[in-house]
């Protein structure tokens, strides 16, 4: 079940929560859209080449986020063909960040084909799941797709950092903006359930940053932090900031009803 959409501040965030995130919104798929030659920002950092992967690349103007659910629609020829590799091989494709403002990201997520279907003319419908995180290091070819050489990014301990704790304070605000975004929106008071679902701090973190709908930017800084704390502390931050303006909105409504 799909939580309505929170009203949006005059600020980066566009928020819209799920309470579940390994299920899609129904009836919906994220079109790709056709993209031009892309520039990536590949990683200089020194590594032995045993620690790379080869992984075929994606460039769309969204983040994936681990454990987080994205339906797509291929159309576009090279990446039909692409598609035709994946499905005798593992399944596995890099989804980057690119737009026109900020081109494309070095930081991405893999997405696994969990369910595909091929139509009449090609053309793939495609739900994946979003997997481990990836740095670009080197790309290897640009052409029928890009394919780089990657490699695998995790969080890095977090010290004497309650994780917990912070999880949450994190989770709390979700219930709080969702609570007050009901109200607004004229929703009946319900009890509110357990939006964590017995994830643990980091996986959790993946959750609320890909929530966050509306705003890839902030995504993609969530997603590039190599620290769990920092990345909750970080949604906390836009979380009391987007329960600010509710509060606010919420306010004026009750003075002024009509409005």
């Amino acid at each position: 079940m799909a939580l309505p959409q929170i009203l949006h501040p005059p600020c980066p965030l566009r928020c819209r929560l799920f309470l579940n995130p390994t299920t899609p919104r129904p009836g919906t798929l994220k079109t790709v859209l056709r993209s031009k030659t892309l520039n990536i920002r590949c990683s200089s950092l020194p590594l032995e080449s045993s620690d790379l992967t080869e992984l075929p690349l994606f460039p769309l103007p969204l983040v994936l986020f681990p454990g987080a659910i994205l339906p797509l629609q291929i159309f576009e020829f090279r990446y039909r063909i692409m598609m035709h590799t994946l499905l005798q091989t593992d399944l596995r494709f890099g989804v980057l960040f690119s737009d026109a403002g900020s081109g494309t990201a070095d930081v991405g997520c893999v997405g696994e084909v969990v369910k595909h279907e091929r139509l009449s003319d090609d053309r793939f419908f495609l739900i994946c799941k979003g997997q481990e995180r990836f740095r670009v290091r080197r790309l290897v070819r640009t052409k029928p797709y890009l394919v780089a050489e990657v490699a695998w990014m995790e969080d890095r301990p977090s010290g004497e950092e309650d994780l917990e704790a912070l999880a949450a304070e994190v989770e709390t605000c979700m219930k709080d903006v969702i609570r007050l975004s009901n109200r607004l929106n004229g929703k009946p008071e319900r009890e509110m359930k357990d939006l964590r679902r017995n994830l643990f701090p980091t996986p959790f973190s993946f959750f609320v940053g890909s929530t966050f709908e509306g705003a890839p930017r902030e995504q993609q800084s969530l997603l590039e932090l190599e620290d769990t704390a920092a990345r909750l502390r970080r949604e906390k931050e836009t979380l009391r900031n987007t329960l600010n303006y509710l509060t606010a909105a919420s306010a004026v409504k009750d003075v002024f009803p009509s409005s």
